[in-house]
């Protein structure tokens, strides 16, 4: 028994998503990415588009440990242990017609996630298994969700979505209390909370099925056309899957609004759209925005330095602020790391360790007990040995899968007024440059926290986009003190199993995380991480304190200079999964 759906009616606010999804069920070759915050309503008003579509649609939800059978199809297991080899479809063929949801799309096996964007693009999707072949009409509409604190999607899948929104949690309080107040109330009450908002989701009903019966009438000039492309090439958009996702979102708002021709407003209320996941500045709008920048506060000697306490003339106290200087990039040697991952690791933070890897399949071998079957070659085993297509036990064999590969590179740089002198921070971009530039692969991601002043940032979620890691790196401010206990703390909640810390400071904490001593607050957030590090000191050799060893050995990192760093070619990593470390530990 299935739960009843929340009413797409019912929700409150999102109405970027909601028309997004409206678009994609009047066209179903609309896919739609919803990135944003947990608890937003993501999944909820996915399965409750479901109720809107022309019944019989069914509303599948893809498990990230889903095999290629269950998705795409395979032999049919019951009859082909009877003498009687037929396909048996997959959640392709179930989810025709209906709503295809992949929660955590983000995570989804690559190669899973390329036969579903293929059948999604096509309509049709032919499953070719031990000799067999079948094809299966697949028409539905696909919606995928993620966190980008999870990490992000490789450009390429990226593209395959038409459509994406960046779907955040209201801070309005009012707003949150009538979203409350609607949930508690469907809660005890569903078929009379279904009752009230009948007519709305008939509404809304009749108004998609117009539309599909009429999308097929709906024209775009030549002229419009014109406007479309020409506002894509001044996004500098190279994909053409964009033009095409503008003129059927357009055609299928149209249809929603009851028009004959598409016209500019159409193109503009679906552009946004179309452009929110296409281009750097999208990509960027979609992350949560940093926290207002807070006053750093006036410094005591001995602590004060010459740039934090100069005043301006008539010897007046100047205001307080941060003086901050951008540095480019300067050439800089750094190692090839050669991170190796323990079978147990696996990239992203809500993707567990599994007995069942959900790589490509690579190969078969004899197991008791398999963990999946691999049918064709128990079958092969059983008639070789026994002549016949009973097997036994010692005929079962198991798929091999290849294993995850990608690694995370969280980089936590410290970017203080320290970094200033003698324009260090040149050598530390040109090092944190090299050392991406030479290790990063293609199943890898890299984040980047920045601390500076009284807070650390994330100038960098999870990505597996290189040239934005490049681009965000040169264009860090430097400048202000140094909250090294904040970055720590924040660097907690982007740690998996796969993650490498690469902690580039000079270890002169300054500004506590909760009011204490700066060091110690600092070594208590380090003590309380467990994850593979590397510690990359940047004091320079002049005046040194030496508190980076201190701080590497509570992480159980391996530690370098940054002189060391340029001159090791390359060196292995093997990250190795950790439990969490308890307060106390």
């Amino acid at each position: 028994m299935r739960p009843a759906a929340y009413p797409f009616s019912a929700i409150v606010g999102q109405s970027e998503m909601k028309l997004a999804l409206l678009l994609a069920a009047v066209d179903w070759r609309l896919g739609v990415l919803l990135s944003g915050d947990k608890g937003s309503g993501k999944t909820t008003t996915a399965r409750g588009l479901a109720a809107l579509l022309p019944a019989p649609a069914r509303f599948i939800n893809l498990p990230l440990g889903a095999t290629e059978d269950r998705l795409l199809g395979g032999l049919h297991l019951e009859r082909t242990l009877k003498g009687d080899p037929v396909l048996k479809p997959g959640l392709l063929a179930e989810a025709h017609g209906g709503v295809l949801y992949v929660d955590e799309v983000n995570l989804l096996s690559a190669h899973l996630g390329d036969a579903l964007l293929d059948a999604a693009a096509s309509g049709v999707h032919v499953v070719e298994r031990e000799g067999l072949s079948a094809a299966h009409p697949a028409e539905f509409v696909l919606l995928g969700s993620m966190n980008p604190e999870e990490g992000s999607l490789r450009p390429q899948l990226l593209d395959r979505f038409a459509l994406a929104v960046t779907v955040c949690a209201p801070l309005d309080p009012a707003e949150r209390q009538l979203v409350m107040a609607r949930r508690i109330a469907f809660e005890r009450d569903t078929i009379r909370f279904a009752s009230e908002w009948s007519q709305a989701q008939q509404a809304l009903q009749s108004q998609i099925v117009f539309a599909r019966a009429s999308l097929g009438g709906i024209t775009c000039s030549c002229d419009m056309m014109g406007h479309i492309s020409f506002t894509i090439c001044e996004n500098h958009v190279r994909s053409l899957r964009a033009d095409l996702a503008v003129v059927r979102a357009a055609i299928a708002y149209a249809a929603l609004t009851g028009d004959a021709c598409v016209e500019v407003q159409h193109v503009d209320a679906v552009l946004p759209l179309v452009l929110a996941h296409r281009t750097r500045e999208g990509r960027r709008s979609s992350l949560p925005p940093p926290p207002p920048p807070t006053p750093t506060p006036t410094p005591t000697p001995p602590q004060q330095t010459k740039s934090e306490s100069q005043s301006e003339a008539g010897g007046q106290q100047a205001p307080q602020r941060v003086h901050e200087r951008i540095f480019t990039p300067s050439e800089a040697k750094a190692p090839a790391l050669d991170v190796r991952l323990n079978a147990a690791a696996t990239r992203g933070g809500s993707a567990p360790a599994d007995s069942c890897d959900c790589g490509p399949i690579i190969g078969n071998r004899q197991a008791d007990f398999p963990v999946e079957l691999d049918l064709r070659a128990t079958l092969s085993h059983t008639l070789r040995e026994t002549g016949g297509l009973q097997p036994r036990v010692e005929d079962l064999h198991q798929r091999v899968r290849k294993p995850r590969t990608g690694t995370r590179y969280l980089f936590v740089v410290d970017s203080s007024g320290s970094h200033a002198v003698q324009q260090r921070m040149r050598i530390v971009k040109g090092a944190i440059s090299s050392l991406l530039t030479r290790s990063f692969k293609r199943e890898d991601e890299v984040a980047m926290i920045v601390f500076r002043g009284t807070s650390a940032q994330v100038v960098l979620e999870p990505t597996q986009v290189l040239p934005d890691a490049l681009a965000a790196l040169e264009y860090l401010p430097t400048g202000g003190r140094t909250p090294l206990a904040c970055a720590l703390d924040q660097a907690r909640g982007y740690l998996t199993p796969a993650t490498l810390l690469i902690l580039l400071t000079d270890g002169r904490a300054n500004i506590p995380l909760h009011g204490g001593d700066p060091w110690q607050e600092a070594l208590d957030a380090a003590q309380l991480m467990s994850c593979n590090a590397i510690v990359v000191d940047t004091e320079t050799a002049a005046q040194r304190l030496g508190q980076c060893e201190e701080l590497a050995k509570i992480l159980g990192a391996r530690y370098l200079s940054l002189e060391e760093l340029a001159q090791n070619e390359n060196f292995s990593i093997v990250v190795e999964p950790r439990k969490p470390r308890r307060q106390g530990a």
